[in-house]
């Protein structure tokens, strides 16, 4: 007698193919259309694509967002009066820290199947300061070492775009995010507010994964606020911008035409992770 539970091989379909996943391909023709229309800040200007975590809010109640929805879902941009926190609890920070150390030290044994996890501690005090743009009061960045005040960055950024992510079956939702980052010259005056930035930095081949603690202080009359968050960055702009400009181009090698997509693929799948192994714990 046959078991009918013993399946013999089947095929993904009836082509033979997988179906493209739109989930990844609509972050990924986000991020393109979006890099690829910047403006021209440039040659210096570097473009930031990241994910943080956080919760997607109601603006008028304060309330998570509750969607009809099931599972993981896009959402339409500007369609939903919503703000997005990424601050999480002390606890919750302590329980991503712990997950990535031990997940680091054991990319490091000789039987770990992939790649190992690197790791640096920095401390940085970023102050910020009004441009001399009025009508946009856009603001300068200094990023400094904390330890021995040098210089490490002068910037400019600028967002040129949002995607949020809302997880009915998680913890937490998150934000796709791009930017430019556009160097400048260092201000002078005094600065409107400072922030200190106590961050881990674990790096996994193309994608930097920073936990960070901030402490910002807006001015002498207000207390600090202590934050806590987390986000997936892809580390090399030149590379993101390299397989972006040949994404779909017939005339070269299909691995290079694909690269893009690949790359967006383990930039969402990193953050898709953290997601999941988020747990109670947001404000």
């Amino acid at each position: 007698m046959n078991n009918p539970s013993n399946l013999p091989p089947l095929s993904v379909s009836i082509l033979g193919v997988e179906p493209l996943d739109e989930f990844i391909r609509e972050i990924a023709d986000f991020v393109h259309h979006t890099i690829m229309n910047r403006p021209n800040m440039g040659p210096d200007a570097k473009v930031e694509v990241e994910a943080k975590l956080g919760v997607l809010r109601d603006r008028n109640t304060g309330k998570r967002l509750a969607l009809p929805v099931l599972v993981e879902t896009i959402l339409t941009p500007n369609e939903i009066e919503l703000r997005f926190e990424s601050n999480m609890s002390v606890m919750q920070h302590k329980h991503f820290n712990t997950m990535l150390n031990d997940l680091r030290r054991n990319s490091c044994e000789p039987s770990h199947p992939g790649s190992p996890l690197e790791y640096k501690h920095v401390k940085l005090v970023d102050s910020f300061f009004y441009s001399d743009n009025l009508h946009e009061r856009e603001k300068v960045r200094v990023t400094r070492e904390e330890k021995t005040g040098t210089v490490v960055e002068v910037t400019k950024k600028m967002r040129l775009g949002d995607l949020n992510i809302y997880c009915p079956k998680r913890a937490a939702d998150w934000r796709v995010s791009v930017s430019l980052e556009v160097p400048v010259s260092h201000p002078v005056g005094t600065p409107a507010r400072t922030r200190r930035k106590d961050r881990i930095c674990y790096s996994h081949e193309e994608f930097n994964i920073d936990l960070t603690q901030v402490v910002s202080n807006a001015g002498p009359n207000t207390l600090p606020e202590t934050l806590h968050e987390l986000e997936v960055e892809i580390a090399r702009p030149a590379l993101l911008l390299s397989t972006a400009s040949k994404r779909g181009d017939p005339n070269v090698p299909e691995h290079e035409r694909n690269a893009f997509d690949e790359l967006i693929r383990s930039f969402v799948n990193n953050a898709r992770i953290l997601v999941k192994n988020s747990s109670e714990g947001w404000h």
